[in-house]
């Protein structure tokens, strides 16, 4: 198993430390291995691709660590009531859609390549949460960070639609 691999493995081994930390210890603490967990999402794509090493291992786990990261996140913070539950389930029927799109897609032999609004997505996503998380005193913070994940749903929303559109367009370039 190469690094980046092992980065992608690392992030699904502290997603239930970081739901054990958030729920029983503190959520505070459970910040640093929120940040920990995203920056290895950072990193194993970067290096699988400099050091020319991507795996099937890693096409297939590292987006599935990225959404049960994010939906973790956003399951501890809609219990505990910083966000609202809807924020949740946009974003879980989302992943659920975006999944099942892939798996048909692969069955067809299309791929269709990550795109910038995901991505930024995702960097939303990471300040937008840091915001909220619920380690500092600043309520201008927590509201600043509420309307960045308004932003950052909008924006992952908007990613489906390109991914959906890119899909349809790859399928029919594949039958033409």
């Amino acid at each position: 198993m190469n690094l980046p691999n092992l980065l992608t493995a690392l992030r699904i081994a502290l997603i239930p430390l970081f739901v054990l930390t958030y729920e029983r210890i503190a959520p505070a603490a459970s910040l640093l291995i929120f940040l920990v967990a995203s920056l290895t999402d950072c990193l194993d794509g970067y290096l699988a691709r400099k050091w020319n090493q991507i795996t099937s291992f890693g096409k297939l786990f590292d987006p599935l660590a990225d959404k049960l990261l994010l939906l973790s996140v956003l399951f501890c913070f809609a219990r505990s009531g910083l966000i609202p539950w809807w924020v949740m389930i946009v974003m879980a029927v989302k992943e659920l859609l975006m999944m099942t799109g892939s798996m048909w897609l692969l069955r067809k032999s299309v791929v269709v390549s990550a795109n910038n609004l995901g991505k930024a997505a995702t960097v939303l996503f990471i300040l937008a949460l840091t915001l909220v998380f619920p380690w500092h005193p600043a309520g201008w913070m927590t509201v600043a960070g509420r309307v960045l994940i308004y932003a950052a749903v909008a924006l992952s929303v908007a990613a489906l639609f390109v991914y959906a559109y890119g899909a349809l367009a790859g399928q029919r370039q594949k039958q033409g």
